[in-house]
């Protein structure tokens, strides 16, 4: 898929030191989206970063993503070029976050967004479902990435959720 390759170019030519050309393939691929890009390295995450807004249009926010992914989450030190070939990657579109009740929320259709006090925590659809959890725990888990107390849902944090379109050229999923 188009996407696909453009994240894959993208971190390979930064690794080359060189530019690709971002012109805007399509009109549908020129919407601005929220985008996250998750990377494996034999089926390990090796770096996840994205956009929960819309702020560039999807195939500008893959390549960017795609890059910091590689080169900027500060949990893995940077992509090497031995490893660029290897490198599996999961991209996630986003729909924009909105308000939702902790009653509403649908584990495998929704991912969350809770902030609160200038924290903010996001975990994508596929999460809850691979770790296998209920409503309850999503929210917990999320107000702990937030750097929130696990109650923080029920405490007035803002619960926003939104879905994700997930593919990619492997099978594992997001963290």
């Amino acid at each position: 898929m188009l996407l696909l390759r453009l994240a894959h170019d993208s971190i390979t030519s930064a690794l080359e030191h060189r530019e690709i050309p971002l012109d805007p393939p399509t009109a549908h691929l020129s919407e601005p989206r929220g985008v996250f890009t998750s990377l494996y390295l034999h089926s390990e995450l090796r770096g996840c970063v994205g956009y929960v807004l819309p702020v560039s249009p999807v195939y500008r926010a893959v390549a960017e993503t795609a890059r910091a992914a590689a080169f900027e989450d500060t949990r893995f030190y940077p992509v090497a070029l031995q490893e660029a070939p290897e490198l599996q990657i999961e991209l996630s579109i986003l729909s924009p976050p909105q308000p939702i009740s902790a009653e509403a929320i649908e584990i495998g259709r929704h991912g969350l967004l809770i902030s609160s006090a200038g924290h903010r925590g996001l975990l994508l659809p596929q999460v809850p479902v691979e770790h296998n959890w209920n409503s309850t725990t999503f929210l917990e888990q999320t107000c702990r990435k937030a750097g929130l107390p696990l109650d923080a849902w029920k405490n007035g944090a803002t619960i926003e959720a939104f879905t994700a379109e997930v593919f990619g050229d492997h099978g594992a999923s997001a963290k």
